[in-house]
């Protein structure tokens, strides 16, 4: 999968705010996933499971998603995943 930096910024801010009906003002890269928008661990399952979906990737496997904190975070996480995908293809 090669997709830009913005646009895994654009499609997980879109894929958020669809799934919990957050704000464009909510979604600051710096924005802390349970302090700031308010997700709690169920929330954290199905963030995973809609991320998934859209970007076509499975992000559970093998990783520790423990370690996302913020937007800023989880944006890197998925950038991390695909280019991960694209070296092993």
């Amino acid at each position: 999968m090669n997709i830009s930096r913005e646009e895994i910024i654009r499609q997980t801010n879109e894929a958020l705010k669809k799934e919990f009906e957050l704000t464009d003002a909510q979604l600051t890269p710096q924005a802390n996933l349970k302090d700031d928008i308010g997700l709690d661990s169920l929330d954290a399952v199905d963030m995973v499971v809609v991320l998934e979906q859209k970007f076509g990737m499975n992000i559970r496997q093998g990783y520790d998603l423990r370690s996302i904190v913020t937007l800023q975070d989880l944006y890197n996480f998925i950038e991390k995943i695909a280019q991960e995908s694209i070296q092993n293809k």
